[in-house]
């Protein structure tokens, strides 16, 4: 995939007046990490789906989004595409995603951020493929790296590899069996991974003119007290919103999404969390934002 000049498309100020009654989706993944679609197919699918203002947010990497610019604006599709990363973080043993909504991609600290989660992915990826081939799969390692290419290596990525050489019926059960945290260390080919920090990637972001939301935090798989625990955090290093919206939330969690972010005065995000086209977690599947949040964009004026 050829990337474009990092300086095609330099950050801009998102004006967000018009946002009202549009279809928003802030969380969106490419075949730049663990999306299946390429940038280019992505925008034809939010454009199909009529979704007004879209960010792409892979993970730990923004190469795909001058791409999908600069096809915006090749074939003239009326979709704001908002700049974001979705970047991993470690929290008391969990697994935190931090997503940078409105960047400045080209910011310096941003940049090395990236560069140190990249090389944190790879080898825990390289680490990972030792313990497959102990298992007696030698050749999915080099396989998931040519899956990825150019893009974010993931777990995702030797989940589908084990997938389709048939190691395993579902992706789900190559996670349940092999790659997955499950228990105090973690299936077979299970590796800590060395992220950074979620304060770390809050500083990243707002370096580089962002906005921090905490991703998903209904799927951490933590109790009442420990997820408060874990927002309290996030508040206090500054983060500006949570996710209070996803397809396949019910009104309750919704609720108390919200009620977090009344309490610690934060920012309201919503997103489909797209990877491949489903009928559970589509783009703008069930996005509407609730009565008297603060919208994230609001920051953006």
């Amino acid at each position: 995939m050829a990337l474009l000049s990092t300086t095609d498309f330099p950050h801009q100020i998102v004006k967000t007046e018009g946002f009202a009654h549009k279809r928003i989706d802030l969380h969106s993944h490419t075949n730049c990490s663990d999306g299946s679609l390429s940038p280019q197919s992505l925008i034809d699918r939010a454009a199909n789906f009529q979704i007004d203002v879209l960010a792409i947010t892979d993970h730990d990497t923004v190469a795909g989004i001058d791409i999908a610019q600069k096809y915006i604006e090749e074939k003239k599709i009326p979709l704001k595409l908002i700049t974001g990363i979705e970047i991993s973080t470690a929290w008391q043993g969990f697994e935190i995603h931090i997503v940078g909504l409105n960047i400045d991609k080209e910011n310096c600290d941003l940049q090395a951020l990236i560069v140190k989660q990249q090389e944190a992915r790879e080898q825990r990826a390289i680490s990972m493929g030792e313990k497959l081939a102990k298992c007696g799969f030698s050749t999915v390692y080099a396989d998931a790296k040519e899956m990825a290419g150019q893009g974010s290596i993931t777990r995702a990525h030797f989940a589908k590899v084990l997938h389709q050489q048939g190691h395993v019926n579902t992706m789900q059960q190559a996670f349940d069996k092999y790659i997955g945290k499950k228990g105090s260390k973690g299936q077979r080919a299970y590796v800590k991974p060395n992220w950074c920090s979620i304060e770390e990637a809050v500083q990243a972001i707002h370096q580089a003119g962002g906005s921090a939301v905490m991703a998903h935090p209904i799927r951490y798989d933590l109790s009442a007290k420990w997820l408060r625990r874990l927002i309290v955090h996030f508040s206090e290093v500054a983060g500006d919103g949570l996710e209070v919206v996803l397809p396949q939330m019910n009104p309750e969690q919704r609720r108390k999404m919200l009620a977090y972010c009344e309490e610690y005065n934060l920012f309201s995000s919503m997103g489909s969390d797209f990877h491949y086209p489903n009928k559970w977690s589509d783009l703008g599947r069930n996005l509407t934002m609730p009565v008297g949040a603060k919208p994230v964009w609001a920051q953006w004026q």
